[in-house]
């Protein structure tokens, strides 16, 4: 950790010692729609109120921190923050059944992912519980996460051969599967990446590339879900949740349901289209129009993934995570989607 973590943690240790019920928290990428409309308003004014203002939130984010999204579930469980944001593709280093919860295009829109997420979510509660000691608050999407290339390409076979960055491990995975070069990096590296030719195509949400100015570095746009919807994932260290009282604990989840869980899924359905006509040339509420070229998808690209998903991709993923997680993944997820595999 840089010196400006440390100074953080001190405060956040010492911010709870002052009063039991107060919670340090760290959120997911600050400069993104999800933290600047719904972590940041709920975690400084919504669940303070909620709480009647007996529960009082030190907020910042892993990007502020100086910390990888991949840190932000151990170090919460270390003890450094009370609760952590983040999206759980980011963790998988430290729980390889984590990539069962956002399987590429098991889901056409957010309404179905949402869907499979919560028929997953005993999956996800036991493993936050068994790895990082904790207990989960809810989710919250990134947007679909799509394909923006600085490289001319006519459909999802163009990608074979291109160097793509992948959201995550089980894109990652697709990628290779399709004859991509699967490069991993963080979203902050991506811009420079794109421009100077180290990638040729990267995958994220269309909103956060729109936000983040990937469409200077982009020309090509491929709106397949070739990262799932990313969910972000907010849990809380268990010791914490459990020295909260039942009116305490009651307030954070319900609060956050209600503030971030619903409205924030029910705008990643709403905003998609918008958002690739914000880059596309099209009619545009975010502000100024781009002009990145859309490629469109297909029904048979969707048809190709989902049959690398089902005879490689999960059965890999199913041994890579051992135990039964393969077997719970068909009885909850597959059993929602339609999408099923032979466990190994």
């Amino acid at each position: 950790m840089n010196k400006f973590t440390f100074t953080l943690t001190a405060l956040f240790l010492g911010t709870a010692a002052q009063a039991q019920d107060n919670l340090s928290v760290v959120g997911s990428w600050s400069g993104l729609p999800l933290h600047k409309n719904y972590e940041a308003p709920f975690w400084t004014k919504g669940l303070p109120d909620a709480a009647g203002g007996d529960l009082e939130v030190a907020l910042t984010t892993h990007d502020q921190m100086g910390i990888s999204g991949g840190d932000v579930f151990r170090m919460m469980s270390q003890g450094v923050f009370d609760v952590g944001m983040t999206a759980a593709d980011y963790a998988v280093s430290d729980s390889a059944a984590l990539e069962g919860l956002d399987v590429p295009l098991v889901a056409s829109d957010a309404n179905e992912a949402k869907i499979a997420l919560d028929a997953a979510r005993p999956m996800m509660n036991d493993i936050f519980e068994t790895v990082f000691n904790a207990h989960v608050i809810g989710t919250a999407p990134y947007p679909a996460q799509i394909v923006f290339c600085n490289a001319s390409i006519a459909g999802l076979a163009d990608l074979k051969g291109l160097k793509v960055r992948a959201s995550g491990r089980m894109t990652a995975n697709v990628l290779e599967g399709l004859g991509s070069e699967a490069v991993t990096m963080s979203f902050g590296e991506v811009p420079g990446a794109l421009q100077r030719g180290v990638i040729d195509c990267a995958v994220t949400g269309a909103g956060s590339g729109y936000s983040s100015g990937w469409w200077e570095v982009s020309t090509h746009l491929l709106p397949l879900a070739l990262g799932g919807w990313d969910p972000v994932v907010a849990a809380i260290r268990l010791d914490r949740w459990n020295a909260l009282d039942g009116e305490k604990q009651n307030a954070l989840t319900t609060s956050f349901v209600e503030q971030i869980e619903k409205p924030a899924w029910a705008e990643a359905q709403a905003n998609m289209s918008s958002e690739i006509a914000c880059l596309t040339g099209g009619e545009c509420t975010l502000g100024d129009t781009r002009d990145m070229t859309l490629v469109e998808a297909t029904p048979a690209d969707e048809a190709i993934v989902k049959e690398l998903l089902v005879t490689t991709i999960l059965p890999e993923w199913s041994e890579r995570a051992g135990g039964d997680w393969g077997q719970r993944w068909n009885d909850t997820v597959g059993a929602t989607t339609g999408v099923t595999f032979v466990a190994n």
